[in-house]
């Protein structure tokens, strides 16, 4: 092992080369000494001849599955640029001995902040507003009968109350809403200094008059808000998701909001991505929609960035990266290895 073999999926380049996110900072790899950087190709899921001699992959889009890897493998760990790692799979990686890194840290604000960015845009009706008043004289006549929505004491719901749950309820504390939320795993200390009141799936859909999805996708949560939990809801209540599209049925989403049994949705991600043109969705006007891109900026890149670097870096001196989902893997005697040996060879002592 003569050097650290960093790859990058090949999204993180545009066709002419350059840098999809110059925000990312890969000096700290491009100059290191022992370090080996380079770009994969393009392909949906990522092979397993693209992997074989590389230690640490970070990873944007492409999928990681079981046959993107081989037994005795020589990758340790797949740093995934955000916090969605529903295009790795985990119990794969876990057999191979390759850790599976997030980006906690880097995402938390910026994607709170998309939150709150869609429910001041509901309750205000920014785009609606904004057509009438590019329709000159006549738009500006009917700008009394689209009033929006005052947030004084109504309530914010979460259907999860991890990091970006609980930073939504930081940054939405100056509105003076009630807060409600529901996570089996949820801190009870954390909600009482944040406010707020831990409850069930049910009550939070039937009483809040924002529901934000806030939990990652997995099997269980797979159509979580179906059309019998949308049916809960207030009709003057708004959906916001900037989770993953298949948490929300979007047909049934959809129907909701065509037959106006909720005022309105914020949709940064969608069951199919990109969704058609010809999508039911996006012919509606009482949702607004974005390109599951709503919480991408500078800011994101440069964190989710910095944390992917730091995650490699950590693994190539033999230390255990923070940010690690499949925590299982850290007792295994084949992780344990890999670390030991690159400890040996390029730790600092």
């Amino acid at each position: 092992m003569s050097a650290f073999r960093v790859a990058l999926s090949a999204d993180f380049r545009k066709p002419d080369g350059s840098p999809s996110f110059p925000e990312f900072d890969l000096s700290p790899l491009e100059d290191h000494p022992d370090i080996d950087l380079f770009f994969l190709e393009p392909e949906p899921e990522i092979s397993a001849a693209q992997l074989a001699d590389v230690d640490a992959l970070i990873l944007l889009t492409p999928r990681v599955g079981a046959a993107s890897l081989t037994p005795n493998g020589r990758l340790a760990v797949v740093a995934r640029f955000g916090v969605g790692y529903d295009n790795v799979d985990l119990a794969a990686c876990s057999a191979h001995d390759v850790a599976v890194v997030i980006t906690p840290d880097g995402v938390r604000r910026p994607v709170a902040v998309s939150i709150l960015t869609f429910i001041l845009a509901l309750s205000g009706k920014l785009f609606v507003k904004d057509a009438l008043a590019r329709r000159g004289p006549a738009g500006w006549a009917e700008k009394t009968v689209h009033n929006g929505v005052g947030l004084v004491g109504l309530t914010l719901g979460s259907v999860g109350m991890g990091n970006i749950g609980a930073e939504m309820f930081r940054l939405a504390r100056p509105l003076d809403m009630r807060f409600i939320a529901h996570d089996p795993c949820a801190d009870p200390a954390l909600a009482a200094e944040l406010g707020v009141s831990l409850t069930d799936l049910d009550t939070v859909f039937r009483e809040a008059d924002f529901v934000c999805v806030n939990c990652p996708l997995s099997d269980e949560t797979h159509h979580l808000v179906d059309a019998d939990r949308l049916g809960l809801m207030k009709p003057t209540a708004f959906l916001v998701n900037t989770a993953r599209g298949p948490i929300v049925d979007q047909t049934a989403l959809t129907e909701a909001l065509r037959e106006g049994r909720i005022a309105g949705a914020g949709i940064d991600v969608f069951e199919q991505e990109p969704p058609d043109a010809d999508e039911p969705l996006l012919a509606l006007d009482n949702v607004i929609v974005t390109p599951h891109a709503l919480c991408w900026t500078d800011q994101l890149f440069a964190g989710s960035g910095a944390a992917d670097v730091r995650a490699a870096m950590a693994v190539m001196e033999g230390r255990v990266p923070g940010g690690i989902v499949n925590r299982d893997v850290v007792d295994r005697p084949g992780w344990k290895a890999k670390l030991a040996e690159y400890a040996r060879k390029f730790g600092s002592g």
